[in-house]
């Protein structure tokens, strides 16, 4: 009796190979699963049998069945793997997308506001005759810090305020760069002075709420030279507030403050009206803090090897996402990293919106 068993786990081992040849779609696959492994299936009536049998010939039959339904599975298995990659293949075939043809007006890409708003910046300080100037998200403690005459005791070196990576084995670590300053401190350390360059970047904290997040942008200005002093950094930054907001007439003012890179150091605020629960820059009697800036601390100037008693200039930094909210009227941060295309189709920008101070996006 178990001699008989044997064959016809032998035989039905054979029918299923010689069909598996002609399955082709995972639903028939799933079908002949069924047909050989299930409740009602053949496998199943075999071990069925095993009940007549002698105690003898039990075991030597079970191990039989056992072989032919783990050979099935195998086989199962990897013709669904097959079939899957083949799936796959078909699709990437019938989905294939011509890149070159023109697009539809109703697919149309658009610039997102954060590369736009980066654009402009660079473009309207490109025309004061700064130079773009970028460097690694990664930086040293001394770039982020040190360099920055930032005190070993400063809060934003704690772990709650910065992105830490692993020790390294003399026990230093990177950290992910809190602000766009360590390409001031690279570029200065690079070039001799006259300096003048545009520094946008993203930047990372330890903070998430509505109005933070992980990752963000800024973008910071540098000028070093024999003569530029505080009338010069007022004049620069002006300018620059009345173009991009195209308010000519915008009110400015230069509130005193405390930044450990520069001396002395101030904060830029921009006239607005907030009566009725609505904001309006350029109107009323209310103020708006937009950026920092300062001169140059000479410390800093030091740390880089410049003489600071021959050399000074001034620094600034704000936040990109800060300035494109204000001008473009987006109401929620975190809206710029969800991915939304129908956000994007709303506040992007056509590719054609070239930003130029005579025409574009600044106009």
């Amino acid at each position: 009796m178990s001699e008989e068993i044997n064959l016809l786990s032998l035989d039905l081992l054979n029918r299923f190979t010689h069909e598996l040849k002609d399955v082709a779609s995972l639903e028939s696959l799933q079908d002949m699963h069924v047909q050989y492994l299930g409740k009602k299936g053949s496998v199943t009536d075999l071990m069925k049998q095993l009940g007549g049998l002698a105690t003898e010939d039990r075991r030597e039959a079970g191990l039989a069945i056992n072989k032919t339904k783990d050979a099935i599975e195998h086989a199962l298995s990897q013709r669904k793997a097959e079939l899957i990659l083949i799936e796959e293949e078909r699709r990437l075939v019938q989905e294939k997308i011509d890149i070159t043809l023109p697009p539809r007006p109703e697919r149309m890409g658009k610039i997102h506001p954060i590369s736009q708003t980066m654009d402009e910046i660079v473009t309207i300080f490109g025309e004061m005759g700064f130079v773009l100037a970028e460097g690694p998200d990664i930086e040293s403690d001394f770039h982020n810090f040190t360099a920055l005459n930032i005190p070993d005791d400063h809060p934003a070196r704690q772990m709650h305020d910065t992105f830490y990576l692993p020790a390294k084995e003399d026990g230093t670590r990177k950290v992910l760069r809190t602000h766009t300053s360590p390409v001031q401190i690279r570029t200065m350390i690079k070039q001799k002075p006259p300096i003048r360059v545009i520094c946008p970047g993203r930047t990372y904290r330890c903070d998430s709420d509505m109005t933070h997040t992980p990752m963000f942008h800024q973008v910071e200005g540098l000028v070093i030279d024999e003569y530029t002093n505080m009338s010069h950094l007022k004049g620069c930054l002006i300018d620059f507030v009345r173009t991009y907001f195209n308010i000519p007439d915008l009110k400015v003012r230069f509130r005193p403050s405390f930044f450990p890179f520069t001396e002395p150091s101030a904060e830029v605020d921009i006239g607005c009206d907030r009566s009725g629960g609505e904001l309006k820059l350029g109107k009323g009697h209310d103020w708006l803090e937009i950026l920092g800036s300062g001169m140059v601390h000479p410390r800093v100037l030091e740390n880089c090897g410049i003489d600071s008693s021959k050399y000074q200039g001034f620094a600034f930094g704000m936040g990109i996402e800060r300035i494109a909210m204000l001008k473009y009227g987006i109401p929620d941060l975190r809206t710029f990293f969800e991915s939304d295309y129908r956000w994007l189709s709303h506040y992007g920008f056509l590719p054609e919106d070239t930003p130029s101070i005579t025409g574009g996006a600044l106009r």
